[in-house]
C-alpha cells in the first residue's frame, strides 16, 4: 500500500471509530442543540452570498462535488443563494482543472455544467445579487413550488441532456414535502453520485425549538428519508460522512445511489 493509500485507510479507520465514539456524539448533539438555539448556520457566506449552512457542511459538499465532478448539481431551496453560488464556484473548479489537464483554454460560457435552483418564493432582492455575481452564468433559477408538475418537467427538461447529476434537497422541511421532493427528484441522482437531504437534525432537537414551523420531531426531512428508502434500495445513507463531520445538519441525510 503506497503512504497515500496507507493515510486514506488511517483515515477511514478514525472516523469509524469517531462514529462509535458515543461520548464524543453526545457532546456533538449537545453543541447542535445550543448552536441552533444561536442561528449558528445563518452566520457564513460564500463568495459574498449567506450561505446557511454549517461550515462542515460546505466542506462536504465541496469534497463530494470535487469526487463525483457532476455536469449537473440540482437544488431546491435558494434563500440567499450562498448554496448556488458554492456549487457553480466548484463546477467552474472542476472546468480548470479539465482546461489544465487538457491544456486547452478556459472560456466559463462555454461550459455546459450548471446547477438549477428552485424555490417557491425568490426574493427579487436576492435574485438581482444572485444575477449579478461572477458565477450568475452557471446558475438557472426557476420560481415555484418544488413538487410542482410544471417545475418538476422543467427541472426534468434541463437534465435530459445530463449525465452525471447531483441533487441537493433543502426547501420546505415537513415530512410530506421532503418525501415528495424525494420521489420527484431522487431518480434524477446519477449512479456513484449523492441526493443530499438538509436539516434532516430536525429528528433530534427539541420540539421547543420549533415553536413556529409547520415541521419538528416526528414531522421532518429524516423521517422522509427513512420513509423514502423502505421503497428505494438503490438509495443507501453514507454513515461515513456524518461520522466525519459529527458536526451536520444532515445526519442520515447523505444518500449514495449505489444502483
Amino acid at each position: 500500500m503506497n503512504p497515500h493509500d496507507e493515510f486514506k485507510q488511517q483515515c477511514s479507520d478514525e472516523i469509524e471509530a469517531m462514529g462509535q465514539d458515543e461520548h464524543a456524539q453526545s457532546q456533538s448533539r449537545a453543541f447542535l442543540e445550543t448552536a441552533n438555539g444561536l442561528r449558528y448556520s445563518y452566520h457564513f457566506e460564500w463568495m459574498g452570498r449567506p450561505i446557511i449552512q454549517y461550515p462542515q457542511d460546505i466542506v462536504a459538499m465541496q469534497e463530494l462535488i470535487w469526487d463525483i465532478k457532476p455536469d449537473l448539481i440540482v437544488e431546491t431551496g435558494i434563500a440567499h443563494g450562498g448554496s448556488l453560488i458554492l456549487s457553480a464556484s466548484m463546477l467552474a473548479l472542476l472546468d480548470l482543472a479539465d482546461a489544465i489537464e487538457s491544456g486547452g483554454s478556459l472560456d466559463p460560457r462555454n461550459s455546459s455544467r450548471r446547477v438549477i435552483g428552485v424555490d417557491i418564493d425568490i426574493r427579487e432582492h436576492n435574485r438581482a445579487a444572485i444575477e449579478a455575481h461572477p458565477m450568475a452564468s452557471r446558475i438557472t433559477m426557476i420560481q415555484g413550488s418544488s413538487v410542482a408538475d410544471d417545475v418538476v418537467r422543467q427541472v426534468y427538461d434541463v437534465a435530459k441532456d445530463y449525465n452525471r447529476v447531483l441533487v441537493c434537497l433543502d426547501s420546505n422541511h415537513t415530512h410530506d414535502h421532503v418525501l415528495a421532493e424525494l420521489n420527484a427528484y431522487a431518480s434524477l441522482t446519477s449512479v456513484g453520485s449523492y441526493c443530499v437531504v438538509f436539516d434532516t437534525v430536525v429528528e433530534d432537537l427539541p420540539k421547543s425549538m420549533f415553536p413556529d414551523r409547520p415541521w419538528g420531531p416526528g414531522n421532518n426531512p429524516k423521517t422522509a428519508v427513512h420513509e423514502f428508502l423502505k421503497a428505494h434500495s438503490e438509495f443507501e445513507i453514507d454513515k461515513s460522512i456524518q461520522n466525519k463531520l459529527m458536526l451536520t445538519v444532515a445526519p442520515d441525510g447523505y444518500l449514495y445511489r449505489r444502483k
